[in-house]
This record gives C-alpha cells, structure tokens and sequence, in this order.
C-alpha cells in the first residue's frame, strides 16, 4: 500500500471538501451565537415589573370570558389541507410550461404532467367522494 503524497489528487479533494463543509459550519455557529447573544442582551436590558395585567391572558384585545378550550371544526383544517395541496402542486407546472418548451422534452412531459395532473384529479375525485368538498 502505498503512502498519500502532498501531490496525490485524493488528499488534496479532500481537503478541499472537508474546507468548504468547515466553513457552512463556521457559519452555523456564528449564527447560533449572534442569536444567543442578541435574546441574551434582550434578557439583560429589558424591565422585569410583572403586575396581575401583565400575568392575564390577552388575545385580540378581549378579556378573557368563559373556558380556555374552544371547538373548532375539522371540516376547516381539510379545505386548508386541501388548498395547501393544490397550490404547492401547482408549482409544479410553471417549471413544466417553461421545460416544455425546450427543444426534445415536449412529449415526454406533456406525458409526465398529464400523469401529474391524473394523480391531482384522483385526490380531488377522492376528496369529492368522501363529501370533504361539501359545504355543511
């Protein structure tokens, strides 16, 4: 086996990987510092003279009325899963109108998106047939 030199071209593409990962962590730990320091500096020069209407619970302006705990309807969380769904699959197909442009990839991603778009027409026939989609 023979001995790495200075000049072999492994040790010196090592270095240079385990140089450019130094540095991003380098910056990780500047970054986790210059947080630190700054709730650190907030902790130290901001007043502490906690009264009883600093202690309540606020929201929105209101006092407080009545239980903590309030029900809310699932069927909101769906329609926001939902739309969540369908505008980040919606993202997709920018980059594809500009791909499909391209010279040689028109008919391989006019394929891939309508199987795209077959999946998303799935989901909502899904979604329509569960009456997720229906307003109660």
């Amino acid at each position: 086996m023979r001995e790495p030199t200075v000049l072999d071209p492994t040790v010196v593409v090592a270095a240079d990987y385990f140089e450019s990962y130094s540095v991003v962590g380098l910056l990780a730990v500047v970054g986790v510092l210059f947080v630190a320091v700054a709730f650190g500096a907030g902790r130290l020069l901001r007043p502490v003279v906690p009264t009883p209407e600093k202690l309540l619970t606020y929201e929105c302006g209101v006092d407080p009325v009545g239980e903590g705990w309030a029900h809310t309807q699932v069927r909101y969380y769906v329609y926001a899963f939902l739309y969540v769904i369908f505008a980040v699959d919606s993202i997709f197909l920018f980059p594809w109108a500009t791909v499909f442009a391209a010279p040689g990839y028109g008919a391989t991603t006019l394929v891939e998106m309508f199987i795209f778009l077959g999946f998303l027409a799935v989901g909502l026939l899904y979604a329509y047939k569960k009456g997720v989609l229906a307003w109660t």
